[in-house]
């Protein structure tokens, strides 16, 4: 699935070099308000993390750009037990993104990701064995874009994939980003 996953991006992005106008490259970051849904799971488990990588923006046509990202993402949840507080779910995050703009400096915006678990913790635990290391998900967003290479965005991230590995429980990731970005 990984090799499938990479063929498929790095066609995309050679696709999009060939047929792109323009190109542009920069960083971003910003806060998540992450949660886990399905079973076992309460309304009043919100966490705080954040968000940061690098992001290029591929303008296909005057309304239509794609948008790769390469996201380190802070997600978890609160297990609502004293002893165990948070449990925090590091994931690198690969947002594959179509804008379509609906002005000049508002896009609309949606597509798929892939994440890979990198670490957990919870507590003085380490509870890695209990997550699977891939999820997949689907972002709808928007974002507003400055002439001086400033965006600003909401974003959320729905979980496809079941990310528990133990049992028969089936739990989502679900956050909500709100982000601030850089074009060079």
């Amino acid at each position: 699935m990984k090799k499938l996953l990479l063929v498929t991006v790095i066609t995309v992005l050679g696709l999009a070099h060939v047929n792109a106008q323009d190109i542009n490259f920069g960083i971003k970051g910003g806060l998540n308000f992450a949660t886990i849904t399905g079973d076992n799971t309460s309304k009043d488990q919100t966490v705080t993390g954040f968000n940061f990588g690098a992001i290029a923006e591929i303008k296909i046509s005057e309304k239509f750009s794609f948008q790769p990202e390469l996201l380190y993402s802070g997600q978890g949840y609160d297990t609502g037990i004293t002893t165990e507080g948070n449990i925090a779910l590091n994931y690198l995050n690969i947002p594959l993104i179509g804008k379509y703009y609906v002005t000049k400096k508002l896009s609309l915006e949606a597509g798929p990701q892939i994440g890979f678990l990198l670490s957990t913790k919870g507590g003085s635990q380490n509870y890695k064995d209990l997550f699977k290391t891939t999820d997949f998900g689907v972002n709808f967003g928007l974002g507003y874009k400055l002439d001086s290479g400033l965006n600003f965005g909401v974003r959320y991230n729905a979980g496809l994939s079941n990310i528990n590995d133990v049992g028969s429980f089936k739990n989502k990731n679900g956050v909500l980003q709100f982000s601030v970005s850089y074009f060079f």
